[in-house]
């Protein structure tokens, strides 16, 4: 007989198959015997699942508590994960969602499609979202390589989804609801809007036909509505579903992939104000996928409401009047914008831009806006720039008297040129004032008087007086706004330039490299009016909140208290006072009964190759008790009287029709 040898390696696996064998043993014995109870207990278990739900967005209302922006109630359509078939069964799935899309199609509704893949019955291509596309060929969504074309792309959706059955048209339309649920990750705690504001046919539908529409519910949503959708749609602001890097940043404070948030303006700068906070929906289900229950268990709570600084009428007014202006300039050409300012604390009043544009149609009609040659979507008084032109000598002759370079008596003469080494500088129109004091160059803008006063003073000097005043510096507003640009070897620098001696000639009179938005001439001009204190601009006067009813009132809050004498501010302010009576809108402002002090600015630009020149105009009033401050400028009006009527409509509004406000007391002086 023969002798039966194991080797070593052969006794170890048996060792590993026999003790593999007793852990399953053991393991099946303490399941079925030991604790028998509790693992069926665990089989039987119900599940629990917290579903968000999204609260309405605060209201914003204006100074008066008009409303600007509200809310009604619409319907939108959602999957619901515990109803909807389950991933596996794709068949089912798919026909659940072609089922909705005949209904939607019926009944003329949109509903969602954001899958980066076009096909025009001829060829399929990716959507210009290169963003899109790269998430589309991602690890979480198809898995693909970057190189892979669109063909590869709507194969593999083919594929994932189970849409080998349906012709082309009707995969992408399938496919487009689908990948909506992946991108967004579809699941019980996570239903998804495929379909907004749809009609009360396709609810009774959808409510009639649990079988035919399974998994889909109705779902009441509060939409933004606007009590005049032209009404500063630059200051509101407009709203949109959170974006993929925003969702990441914000998760941790309770965003869901499907929240929307602000965009841009008030909705987007009280975000956190408006969004109110979510509440909860506590869903049960048991091991066979039954829903046991739904409770809310968690009521949402309603944003705060924005009370904003704006009075709607008078907002309404300047929007008018700004357009008339622009378009009797040119009606395919002109823009400009246009700010009114409570000049005792920093509240905006009035803010316009123009061309501008209907918020309601935003959505609708962007690919239009944007491509729009005139940028009806460019918020002129809060990001546009401009050299100031004369409006600039106001602060030039604050400077120069403080700084002593020129008394109140002090006088350059002016003959129509000055000679500056071997640069012949001009007055405008070559004018020759003869002999003018600094009352008299406000005036009369002479151009030499302030040529003068610029080579005393140095850029240095002029530019500290400048930050002063807030130019060349953020005013604080809540909105996005430019800083602009103070001119000197700084700005000189970043256009690869050399500052020259010349060109601290031609800042003092508010060319050169200088460029300010028209919010920092309206608050430089307040500051000028209330002799010294910069107040911070702001839209938001107080937040209302939803819960308590309690206000936090903003106020006012203080930039800088200017180190500038009284006097030199009333030797300032008579100057700009008889720009007003005798100078160049005189015979516009005299037609109204408010006195007031202002300063007119050409400057001049280049447009498609030919020189032009934008106007503006800085006005106090009333004059004698100043409360209110405008800024405007009007693209190619060619000069800063062109805009006096848009400035007189505003006042004679506001002291004609605001109760709030105390009527300026007339001072007798005649005007004209």
């Amino acid at each position: 007989m023969k002798s039966i040898h194991f080797s070593s390696r052969a006794v170890v696996a048996i060792i590993l198959v026999i003790a593999l064998v007793l852990g399953f043993g053991i393991k099946l014995y303490d399941i079925q015997i030991v604790n028998e109870e509790f693992y069926k207990a665990q089989n039987n278990a119900v599940k629990t699942y917290t579903v968000p739900l999204e609260a309405a967005r605060g209201e914003i209302v204006d100074r008066n508590g008009n409303s600007l922006v509200t809310n009604r109630q619409g319907n939108s359509i959602v999957l619901d994960a515990a109803y909807f078939p389950a991933k596996t069964d794709n068949a089912a799935r798919n026909q659940v969602v072609l089922n909705l899309i005949k209904l939607f199609e019926a009944n003329g509704e949109e509903y969602v499609y954001n899958l980066p893949l076009v096909y025009d019955g001829g060829s399929i291509a990716f959507s210009d979202d290169e963003k899109a596309v790269e998430t589309m060929k991602s690890k979480d969504m198809f898995n693909l390589q970057s190189y892979a074309t669109p063909q590869n792309c709507f194969d593999t959706m083919v594929e994932l989804y189970g849409l080998e059955a349906y012709d082309i048209e009707t995969a992408f339309k399938i496919g487009g609801i689908r990948y909506e649920l992946t991108r967004l990750l579809f699941a019980i705690e996570n239903p998804i809007t495929i379909a907004d504001d749809v009609s009360d046919e396709t609810v009774a539908a959808i409510k009639e036909n649990g079988d035919t529409y399974r998994g889909a519910d109705v779902k009441a949503v509060a939409y933004r509505e606007y009590t005049d959708s032209n009404l500063a749609p630059h200051i509101l602001g407009t709203i949109r579903k959170i974006n993929a890097e925003e969702y990441a940043e914000l998760k941790d404070s309770g965003y869901s992939i499907t929240d929307s948030i602000g965009e841009s303006g008030i909705e987007a700068a009280m975000e956190s104000e408006l969004r109110g906070i979510p509440g909860e929906l506590t869903i049960k289900i048991d091991s066979d996928g039954n829903v046991v229950s739904k409770e809310v268990t968690k009521n949402p709570i309603q944003g705060n409401t924005i009370v904003l600084t704006i009075d709607r009428d008078l907002q309404h007014l300047a929007q008018e009047k700004l357009k008339e202006t622009c378009n009797s300039v040119s009606i395919s050409r002109s823009a400009g914008a246009v700010v009114v300012e409570d000049i005792n604390s920093g509240e905006i009043l009035a803010a316009a831009s123009y061309p501008t544009y209907n918020i309601n149609d935003y959505y609708e009609h962007y690919s239009d806006l944007i491509e729009d040659k005139r940028t009806p979507l460019f918020n002129r008084f809060a990001l546009g720039t401009y050299a100031p032109g004369s409006t600039f000598k106001p602060m030039m002759a604050c400077a120069g008297l403080e700084e002593g370079v020129l008394t109140e008596s002090t006088k350059f003469y002016c003959n129509g040129s000055w000679q500056y080494y071997d640069i012949t500088f001009h007055c405008l129109n070559n004018n020759a004032h003869g002999g003018e004091t600094v009352r008299t160059a406000l005036r009369d803008s002479c151009n030499i008087f302030f040529y003068n006063v610029a080579d005393n003073l140095g850029i240095a000097k002029m530019n500290e007086y400048a930050s002063m005043f807030g130019l060349g510096e953020k005013t604080g507003v809540e909105i996005n706004e430019a800083k602009g640009v103070l001119a000197g070897p700084a700005s000189a620098e970043r256009y690869n330039k050399t500052w020259q001696m010349g060109d601290t000639i031609q800042s003092g009179i508010g060319q050169s490299d200088n460029l300010f938005s028209p919010l920092q001439l309206c608050n430089y001009c307040a500051t000028v009016a209330n002799k010294g204190t910069r107040y911070e601009l702001h839209f938001v006067k107080s937040v209302i909140n939803t819960s308590t009813g309690s206000v936090d009132e903003k106020g006012a809050t203080v930039a800088e208290d200017l180190p500038i004498s009284e006097n030199t501010f009333n030797i300032v302010q008579e100057g700009m006072r008889m720009v007003a009576t005798s100078g160049g809108p005189a015979s516009v402002f005299s037609r109204i009964s408010t006195p007031v002090a202002c300063k007119t600015g050409t400057s001049q630009v280049i447009k498609n190759g030919q020189k032009v020149n934008n106007g503006f105009l800085i006005t106090f009033a009333p004059y004698d008790n100043p409360e209110i401050s405008i800024a405007s400028v009007i693209e190619l009006a060619g000069s800063g009287t062109s805009t006096a009527q848009i400035t007189s409509s505003i006042i004679d509004y506001y002291y004609s029709n605001n109760t709030d406000e105390r009527p300026a007391q007339q001072t007798g002086e005649l005007l004209g």
